[in-house]
């Protein structure tokens, strides 16, 4: 039912407008395009987003049927990752202090503290991130400068309302500065905990494109994939709307080869904090690399493969099949 929902939720009059231009662009008929776009829900489980994302308007049954829409994946994750296990992640103030140990830095939740401590808060820091509990994608994700804050009881009473906390500003790797300065770039690791032995299924650097703050997919930024055994960038960067990068718009840096610093520490790490559940089984963690070593900015419990498949320019069904015959095995 979840699959249907986020069907019938979608936005029919964007993405008929955008198939319309895929049609004029490749030179196909529209009408077709909207019957196989049907089809393709209810043959491959994808949503409409998904269909262009993965430019199902080019491909055939076999490519199609390698990747991984969002009704497999909704099956996938109550396997691996289930639901009733899922508040330690999907509610950050939680996931900071429960794994400490990786994130490594100070956060106040306001709502939980006087007026006089987030004030005491706020002397400390002349600028820190405020975000919501339980946002996805980036959203309301902001970089506030304490100077900027008019009225702070006022400020106190609105981060209350919206139930947003604030953490510490981490500050990236001077060599992840020389590819965009506006943004802290993660890179997007998905782990798997099979039977305590951690597993690193793919990994992804999120860019942002030079204006906004946040590097997130869905909020303009840019993807590329990682070589998981040189950790350099592999091709070009893309965004969610397709567009490809050879460099980047801001600095002019070129993504095919970029090396990303300390990524043996990196994996490491992730692979490290995969262990400390045995519910939650795959994660993808948001992670950024300082100059003091990696710090864990988040862990995803459904690490959407949107991010996976465009980078990887395929299906990634091969991850869900070696984590569903691992999963089995484990579990005779």
């Amino acid at each position: 039912m979840a699959f249907y929902s986020y069907i019938f939720s979608a936005n029919y009059k964007g993405f008929k407008e955008k198939l319309k231009a895929k049609a004029k662009q490749y030179n196909k008929s529209y009408p077709l395009l909207l019957i196989d776009t049907y089809y393709s829900i209810l043959r491959y489980g994808v949503g409409l987003t998904d269909y262009l994302n993965y430019q199902f308007y080019l491909k055939k049954h076999n490519e199609k049927k390698e990747y991984a829409g969002i009704k497999i994946q909704n099956t996938f994750y109550e396997t691996v990752s289930p639901s009733q296990y899922k508040t330690r992640y999907t509610i950050k103030p939680s996931f900071l202090e429960d794994f400490k140990e990786y994130t490594k830095r100070d956060f106040i939740v306001p709502e939980n503290v006087t007026k006089e401590e987030f004030k005491k808060y706020l002397k400390k820091h002349d600028t820190f991130m405020s975000k919501p509990y339980d946002g996805l994608g980036g959203a309301d994700v902001k970089k506030v400068h304490t100077k900027d804050i008019k009225d702070i009881d006022a400020y106190y009473d609105e981060c209350v309302k919206n139930r947003i906390f604030l953490e510490d500003l981490v500050v990236q790797h001077d060599k992840l500065n020389e590819l965009c300065p506006t943004s802290c770039n993660t890179i997007r690791i998905i782990t798997f905990n099979n039977n305590g032995k951690p597993e690193i299924l793919w990994a992804g650097l999120r860019i942002g494109n030079g204006v906004n703050a946040v590097d997130n997919f869905h909020a303009g930024g840019m993807a590329c994939e990682i070589d998981l055994e040189t950790g350099k960038l592999i091709g070009n960067a893309l965004d969610k709307d397709l567009n490809e990068y050879e460099t980047h718009p801001l600095t002019h840096v070129k993504f095919d080869g970029f090396q990303i610093p300390l990524f043996d520490e990196v994996k490491e790490t992730v692979k490290k904090a995969s262990l400390e559940s045995d519910k939650i089984l795959v994660v993808g963690w948001d992670v950024s690399v300082t100059n003091n070593g990696p710090v864990i900015i988040e862990g995803n419990r459904r690490p959407g493969f949107d991010l996976t498949q465009v980078c990887s320019h395929r299906g990634r069904m091969d991850i869900i099949r070696h984590v569903l015959e691992e999963y089995r095995k484990n579990n005779k």
